[in-house]
């Protein structure tokens, strides 16, 4: 199995759901307790292979935003060469500049002095869009796609490398929204069938994330083999984390490794 993905697309949002009880009924001492009212998953998905690169739940919060990014930028190796897309939503925008801030590069002068010397606040090879979508009568009539870091030719270049996105979107992260509330009955809208917990709210959460990754076919996935039949795959065999369909008891034994 690979140690990573060869991510090159990521996309990320922010999935509402509560426990217990919906934030306006919360009182102000449960409210600053934090565990029962709205809780966020901010996920990260790798829209090529459709993977789901990283997952925070909890409140909605800046922390949690940054924390999201430094996943994504640790689950990559680190590599600058990456088009992120999001919302409008600001934290986002702090996080990534302060994740993937470079150092100043140390150089040596004549005189034996070290000095620092500035380098550009981020890698040149980052690229940070954001979609905002204007509706009426619960209609979208207008889409509005800004570039907040990197350059317009370094992002064509990145979109033309990319095998599923011919324009700023976030249509991935936003399908995989459905694909999550259908698995998890916890998140379904409009039912009986919230959680209770929050601690059991956000194991199921990441249960029910990342089996999807190597437990779940995706039909978009598929490849022909040579032999005119079609290959189903998950989202870790497009991603080359793994060669084959893992059963739920092959994933449920699989040993666990501290992150």
């Amino acid at each position: 199995m690979a140690c990573s993905p060869k991510t090159r697309e990521v996309q990320l949002d922010e999935k509402w759901g509560f426990v217990a009880k919906k934030e306006d009924h919360c009182s102000a001492e449960e409210k600053a307790e934090g565990t029962v009212g709205e809780n966020w998953d901010h996920t990260a998905l790798d829209a090529e292979h459709r993977l789901l690169l990283a997952l925070v739940p909890g409140k909605r919060t800046a922390a949690n935003c940054r924390k999201i990014v430094t996943e994504v930028k640790a689950r990559t190796g680190g590599r600058p060469d990456i088009l992120l897309s999001s919302d409008e939503h600001p934290p986002y925008r702090t996080a990534i500049k302060k994740v993937y801030a470079q150092k100043p590069l140390i150089v040596q002068t004549s005189r034996g002095e070290q000095r620092g010397k500035l380098k550009p606040p981020l890698p040149e090879q980052l690229v940070y869009v954001t979609v905002r979508k204007e509706r009426e009568k619960g209609r979208v009539v207008k889409v509005y796609q800004t570039l907040v870091f990197g350059t317009w030719m370094m992002l064509g270049i990145l979109l033309r490398r990319s095998s599923v996105s011919k324009k700023i979107n976030t249509a991935f992260v936003e399908r995989h929204k459905g694909t999550d509330r259908h698995q998890n009955s916890r998140k379904v809208r409009k039912t009986y069938g919230f959680s209770k917990d929050w601690e059991v709210h956000n194991a199921a959460s990441y249960f029910v994330g990342f089996s999807y990754n190597f437990c779940w076919k995706v039909r978009t996935l598929r490849i022909k083999k040579e032999d005119g039949c079609w290959q189903q795959r998950t989202p870790a065999m497009a991603a080359a984390l793994t060669d084959h369909l893992w059963t739920l008891q092959e994933w449920l034994t699989y040993p666990a490794k501290a992150g």
